[in-house]
């Protein structure tokens, strides 16, 4: 079995890469937390420009229909520079939501403008609890009206539509409902979080006008899906932001020096960034075969999406905190990047569920392939 990306895939990549890096790399990250502002719109059109909103969209529903796999390789190149977009929960949660469980009518109005960036998308499924599960639901459904607050929400406050999680008015369990953030019943408001660079919000529903996405059948089952396709990417992300600070820190060891040597000559040092791309070569593999169980919807997604987002969750926060400790005192300032990884890292690691909540869906998914 042949894991590797062909070479379109690679070609892909290697130019995402030279065009972020052109775009300015981790500096545009730095403008936006600096700056106060929710992203920054150059990059995003940039993104949009280059049809990367699109490249998993169906070519009938104005994307260019390329797959999960090229989608992956763009996510790497994306946390390789942090970016300070809206693309996450634009991409990998509404649109994907939209895909897997919308109708035809559904699908018909809002892909083609979240493909086009016409529309930014989110997710909003956390309350202020801040428990996963159905009877910690606060916000509820009925009579094709929202109403509720949800907190945190990525990108709420700069998105267009929602995918809002809701307890089922007229039943026990929970539905996904489609949400126009412009329409009626809609008040919201940007809130401080960890990672200045990616925005969260607050999002009050007031009887707001809402549609269930006709296919989700079992909300609960729906929204697991729809995280385990999220995890995978959001694991090349990860990993993108890995592989980044390990480069950073090994330029660092070879270019500062102490006692008249390259501070990278010390075996203390040598250890951390052995231990540092141990761990990333694991988050790769795992998130090699998270990418292959995405593209081919095979039965083992639950396992792989579970092994992937857990050993990019590691890999990143070790790798963005031995970055910033081989940096020294340079590392902790605000004027070197170190604390925009550190920041995303612990961001990501908590934007599907923590690594507790992941290790719960690994150790369930190992139950099942073992039954």
């Amino acid at each position: 079995m042949n894991f590797e990306f062909s070479e379109d895939q690679i070609f892909l990549k290697n130019q995402a890469n030279k065009l972020l890096f052109d775009q300015g790399g981790a500096s545009v990250c730095r403008h936006v937390t600096e700056s106060g502002a929710s992203f920054d719109r150059s990059l995003w059109d940039t993104i949009v420009k280059m049809g990367w909103t699109g490249a998993a969209i169906p070519e009938r529903y104005g994307g260019h229909g390329l797959g999960h796999l090229e989608l992956c390789v763009i996510a790497e190149e994306l946390g390789r520079i942090i970016a300070p977009t809206p693309f996450a929960s634009t991409v990998y949660l509404a649109a994907e939501a939209l895909m897997l469980a919308g109708s035809e009518a559904q699908k018909e109005a809002h892909l083609p403008r979240i493909a086009s960036g016409e529309a930014i998308g989110t997710l909003a499924v956390f309350e202020r609890a801040g428990r996963l599960a159905p009877n910690a639901l606060e916000c509820s459904f009925a009579d094709g009206r929202i109403s509720g607050s949800k907190l945190p929400v990525p990108d709420g406050d700069v998105a267009d539509i929602a995918i809002v999680v809701a307890k089922d008015g007229g039943g026990d369990g929970i539905v996904l409902a489609l949400v126009d953030l412009t329409g009626p019943g809609v008040s919201r408001s940007r809130i401080e979080s960890f990672d200045g660079s990616r925005s969260q919000a607050s999002i009050t529903f007031e009887e707001a006008p809402a549609e269930i996405l006709a296919e989700a059948g079992d909300g609960w089952a729906a929204l697991h899906r729809l995280f385990e396709r999220a995890a995978v990417m959001v694991a090349f992300e990860q990993l993108g932001g890995a592989e980044q600070c390990l480069e950073t820190a090994k330029a660092y060891a070879l270019e500062r020096h102490a006692f008249g040597r390259p501070i990278g000559s010390y075996q203390a040092l040598k250890h951390k960034m052995a231990d540092m791309y141990t761990k990333n070569v694991l988050a790769r593999s795992n998130a090699y075969y998270g990418a292959w169980a995405l593209s081919t919807d095979v039965p083992e997604l639950p396992l792989a999406a579970a092994a992937a987002r857990i050993s990019a969750i590691q890999a990143y926060k070790f790798a963005a905190e031995e970055s910033l400790h081989i940096h020294g005192g340079m590392g902790f300032t605000w004027e070197v990047d170190c604390h925009l990884y550190a920041r995303r890292a612990k961001h990501l690691a908590l934007v599907l569920g923590s690594e507790g909540y992941w290790k719960q869906r690994l150790v369930a998914a190992l139950e099942r392939q073992a039954a």
